[in-house]
């Protein structure tokens, strides 16, 4: 990519990627303690879904443009509610979970291989049974039933695997952190250091690895 291309063509993906960073490294600081902080979290995938909404071209593709879109914006409601109310915060990732399936669901892989097949199944049925063993509790179990049918369906679609599946595998990885601060598991100091990086990575990796796709610029399988 040429000099200033980011700056140019995708300044909000840019944005993004300053806020997510910012929020890393102030989070643990008075500044990123409050409502800065709470406004650099919610931004980092509220400007991607903004990205997303002004990258994707009208036309026959647009209604997956618009259902990612809104995935991302749940996704960054979410992020700022989880720092308020656990369970409320919980509750719009899982509906973000919801429209991401739908939007996977209208673009799953004609021809999946078996190991495809298997490794989405896999992680339909040991995203929420990890998510109970680590966290050992009931409701983040039914979270994690949301969690894992959205990174299979994921995998399942005829999305790059590499850059949409992946994205969707470090979600699960970086949720999975949170849950272990619940349990009997001491990661420390894993999810300190991981928990955000993992999150925002996926979160970029599927957001511009659809857009590609939508906009034509990487094939489809």
């Amino acid at each position: 990519m040429a000099k200033g291309a980011l700056i140019e063509q995708r300044p909000w993906l840019l944005a993004s990627i300053v806020a997510a960073t910012a929020y890393y490294f102030l989070r643990d600081n008075p500044v990123g303690e409050g409502t800065w902080g709470l406004l650099a979290k919610g931004a980092s995938v509220g400007l991607l879904a903004l990205y997303v909404w002004l990258r994707v071209p009208n036309g026959r593709r647009a209604p997956d443009g618009v259902l990612l879109a809104i995935a991302l914006l749940l996704a960054s409601a979410g992020d700022v509610a989880i720092e308020l109310d656990f369970i409320t915060g919980g509750a719009f990732f899982a509906a973000a979970h919801v429209v991401a399936v739908g939007l996977y669901l209208r673009n799953l892989h004609h021809r999946p291989s078996p190991t495809q097949k298997l490794f989405g199944l896999a992680l339909l049925i040991a995203t929420p049974l990890a998510s109970y063993l680590l966290s050992g509790a009931l409701q983040v179990a039914i979270y994690g039933a949301f969690l894992g049918a959205m990174a299979s369906a994921a995998w399942m679609s005829h999305y790059p695997r590499y850059r949409v599946g992946t994205g969707a595998v470090l979600f699960v990885l970086s949720d999975w952190l949170i849950f272990s601060r619940m349990g009997p598991v001491d990661l420390t100091p894993l999810p300190d250091l991981l928990i955000w990086p993992l999150y925002y990575a996926g979160q970029v990796m599927i957001a511009t690895g659809i857009v590609q796709c939508l906009r034509g610029e990487q094939p489809v399988r």
